[in-house]
């Protein structure tokens, strides 16, 4: 303690308040490393989810910020004691609410060092390094998808603004009409129609098209839809593909949609941000076929390339089409025009100010091999068609879906139950919230045509059988339990 006030004491006098003696820097990190290690390792002993109340954490945080500082071993220390711990633990092999990550240490590793090295990846001048591995990371992906050399990217904060800076350039390859529509599933995420509002297209011309018995698009719908809509004086900008639906895994008919976008001269973007990582396993592949005749991709390393937040990308088939929508020239950064064929990532989407992501890709990569990337996401759909086996054979439970990816739905509704659909979702319910209060695991729910359904997303690795077969087991009892109290 009197070293540290020393130390403080001599830096303040010499006018910098904010640096730390290089051994109190190495005693904070190991402890930090400590902590992390130590969670990971402990991790699957406790429950996926832990919180508080708002009331309650309000009591313990909310408070002024000190004029003077505390030693810095203990603000990590409550840290990780007080804050870190009350959330949702996605890494947990138990955790298969929404869709999870369970990030390699290579991975938070990039993150840790990239953060030291204080990078801002705006431009070539700024960070020729960086830009120059984010090339390499995006063109692996560009090969794994089955893009052509003329395409290229960039890595964004996930999905969201993937789908944002893919509805730009489709709007200005588009010409930028007056009256624009774009059309979705009914089963696409939020953050599409999200981006859509944001590029301007109007709420009623988000045309959210229905999906058959398997939760895929209805390409009949698609085209009623489009024809309708031109010859109302619309005009079709955009069609958004599902390769990995978020509440089913359910994957679009990509090849079809693609010849009806080339034949209407409609950008075609897919979202892959859950699913798109299958491509590197033979199965994948098989699923996602068509996907590399989109005019854009997103897809996500934050969930099935096993990496921390935020590591999404946006793909496109021609890189020009970005450049065209988002260059621009600004006084204050005309030092930066450096040297010829030195791209300024920065002139591909919204973000001026990133962080160095494709990082944590390279490293995590370069550590394990793709062949243990292969494997890890092999296990995640197989360990989905065991759990639709166990399922289909359960007395008690009834699939929902067809198994899509690592995306299991399922009920309670046992085939004596006689309940009608509003009794069932009272029983599932409770069925949700007895897991959430009394098993290790967490589970989350969706909504598939109308019917309250129980959702297992399979994608950690270093989730086993035994995690998926013990929480099935537990939604059986307290399912029984739930039948009986009726």
């Amino acid at each position: 303690m009197e070293k540290s006030e020393g130390r403080r004491e001599a830096q303040a006098a010499e006018g910098d308040d904010l640096r730390m003696a290089p051994e109190e820097m190495l005693d904070l990190a190991r402890r930090a490393s400590e902590l992390l290690v130590e969670r990971i390792e402990t991790l699957p002993g406790e429950d996926a989810w832990d919180g508080d109340f708002q009331q309650e954490l309000e009591k313990q945080l909310m408070e002024a910020p000190p004029e003077e500082g505390r030693p810095a071993a203990e603000v990590l220390e409550r840290a990780a004691r007080d804050i870190l711990p009350l959330s949702l633990r996605l890494d947990h092999p138990r955790s298969f609410a929404f869709i999870s990550c369970s990030p390699t240490w290579p991975g938070v590793l990039a993150d840790y060092m990239a953060a030291g090295y204080a990078i801002n990846q705006c431009t070539w001048l700024i960070a020729s390094g960086p830009s120059q591995l984010e090339l390499v990371v995006i063109d692996w992906f560009r090969r794994w998808v089955g893009y052509p050399e003329s395409a290229g990217g960039l890595f964004t904060s996930g999905g969201s603004a993937a789908s944002l800076d893919a509805f730009v350039a489709a709007r200005e390859a588009a010409g930028h009409p007056d009256r624009a529509s774009v059309y979705m599933s009914d089963q696409s995420h939020s953050a599409h129609i999200r981006a859509a509002r944001i590029i301007g297209v109007k709420p009623e011309r988000i045309r959210l098209l229905p999906c058959n018995a398997r939760f895929r698009l209805d390409l009949e719908a698609l085209k009623r839809a489009v024809a309708e809509d031109r010859a109302a004086g619309l005009h079709p900008i955009a069609v958004c593909a599902n390769a990995g639906a978020v509440s089913t895994g359910a994957v679009d008919p990509l090849g079809e949609m693609a010849d009806f976008c080339e034949a209407q001269g409609i950008w075609l973007h897919v979202d892959a941000a859950y699913g798109g990582f299958a491509t590197v396993t033979e199965r994948g592949k098989e699923l996602l076929a068509g996907m590399e005749r989109a005019d854009s991709i997103g897809i996500d390393a934050h969930k099935w390339f096993f990496q921390p937040y935020e590591a999404g990308t946006l793909l496109v088939k021609d890189v020009k089409t970005l450049e065209r929508a988002f260059a621009v020239r600004h006084d204050i950064l005309q030092d930066t025009i450096w040297g010829a064929n030195h791209p300024n990532i920065s002139d591909r989407g919204l973000q001026l100010s990133r962080s160095f992501r494709a990082l944590k890709v390279w490293m995590s990569v370069q550590t394990f091999g793709m062949a243990a990337f292969r494997r890890a996401i092999s296990k995640g759909m197989e360990l989905a068609g065991q759990a639709e086996e166990y399922v289909r054979e359960s007395p008690v439970l009834e699939m929902l879906a067809p198994v899509s990816l690592g995306v299991v739905c399922f009920r309670v509704n046992p085939g004596d139950a006689d309940l009608g659909e509003e009794a069932l979702e009272e029983v599932n319910r409770t069925v949700l919230a007895r897991v959430f209060w009394d098993d290790k695991a967490f589970v989350s729910s969706t909504l598939l045509k109308g019917k309250f359904a129980l959702r297992f997303c399979i994608i950690n690795h270093t989730t086993a059988w035994d995690d998926v077969r013990e929480t099935l087991e537990g939604i059986e009892r307290f399912g029984k339990e739930a039948l009986g109290s009726r």
